[in-house]
């Protein structure tokens, strides 16, 4: 088990690290799908963006590991209302109907894969 759940932190983490840098690579998309009443879009872009790729490294560091996966279950809460918004304005990003609701649905898959992470190992020691 110990093998696979390393396997996962790092597949994680690399694509907490991969999205976080399409933020800065693709900030037109992202501002795309900001949600009208948030203020301050290009800012609370980048800032999502630097919080994912700045929580993916912290997620492969043990003694962070466990505050990390926290991390990132919140910050995909936060987001959420950004994907939520892309759902219900679904001509954004041209897509059929069930691609979008995969998207949103994969939100939660991704908590519970974070939440994963929150667990201890039984190797694995508190910090």
């Amino acid at each position: 088990m110990n093998r696979i759940k390393t396997t996962s932190k790092y597949l994680l983490a690399s694509l907490m690290i991969f999205a976080g840098t399409m933020h800065f690579a693709n900030t037109a998309f992202f501002l795309k799908i900001m949600p009208p009443y948030l203020p301050l879009h290009k800012e609370l872009v980048l800032l999502s963006g630097a919080f994912e790729i700045v929580l993916g490294v912290l997620l492969l560091i043990q003694r962070f590991s466990r505050l990390a996966a926290w991390g990132i279950m919140g910050l995909l809460i936060a987001v959420f209302p950004a994907n939520l918004y892309l759902y219900q304005n679904q001509e954004i990003v041209p897509a059929s109907p069930t691609i979008h609701l995969l998207r949103l649905l994969l939100q939660g898959v991704l908590v519970l894969w974070a939440f994963w992470h929150t667990r201890m190992d039984e190797k694995e020691p508190e910090s």
